[in-house]
């Protein structure tokens, strides 16, 4: 059975683990991100191009590398949706380079609300949140209570999008905060869409199966 090299960061972010992993992952077969949402930023830079990477692993750019956002990671289908564009716009070819973990949870509009009502009532004690939905994303998987990406296959998706929704509502009605949901919602299931087009795997068996066979990741 093989290893597999693992990389953390161990500070509060920014310490280059995209660049490292870059560097040091050319002959990789798979690179795998495993937790974490598009709060990151991994810059890259090719021919004097900068490329900036929120959720797909830094190894989309290697020619024979799989990279897999692993059951961990929270999705963001906006943010998401828009790196999958500017990859096939320069000729990655992400259908057959990229796979999602089916557990990965996915962050909805309303957790993005949820996000700025909860920091905009702090006041002078915020957090500094970026925002981006991770925490309340978070706290419905503790919860068990969110939408995986896995959801997406099943026929009644749009009722479990609809029903956690109606629990965020009423959240946010404790905030006083004003929103308004049908701007963000058609975007946002444009990215559902992106993804459904993507290859949704059973990551830890995936894995398993990989170092079984002795795959370098």
């Amino acid at each position: 059975m093989s290893k597999s090299d693992v990389l953390l960061g161990l500070q509060w972010g920014d310490e280059g683990k995209g660049k490292i992993v870059d560097v040091l992952t050319p002959e990789y077969d798979i690179i795998a991100r495993f937790q974490g949402g598009p709060n990151a930023g991994h810059t890259l830079e090719f021919n004097g191009i900068k490329h900036v990477l929120h959720t797909i692993p830094s190894g989309i750019f290697h020619p024979t590398a799989l990279n897999i956002v692993g059951n961990g990671v929270v999705i963001d289908p906006v943010i998401f949706k828009k790196e999958i564009d500017a990859l096939v716009k320069m000729g990655v070819d992400v259908k057959s380079k990229l796979l999602i973990s089916k557990r990965a949870h996915l962050i909805l509009p309303t957790h993005r609300l949820l996000d700025a009502a909860s920091e905009a009532s702090k006041g002078k004690n915020k957090i500094g949140s970026t925002l981006k939905g991770i925490g309340p994303t978070y706290m419905d998987k503790t919860g068990r209570n969110g939408l995986r990406v896995g959801d997406v296959e099943r026929h009644d998706f749009k009722e479990k999008y609809n029903a956690l929704v109606e629990k965020h509502k009423q959240l946010l009605s404790f905030h006083n905060y004003e929103y308004n949901l049908a701007e963000l919602e058609p975007t946002w299931f444009e990215g559902i869409e992106a993804l459904k087009q993507l290859q949704l795997i059973e990551s830890e068996h995936y894995l398993n199966n990989a170092m079984a066979a002795e795959k370098k990741f």
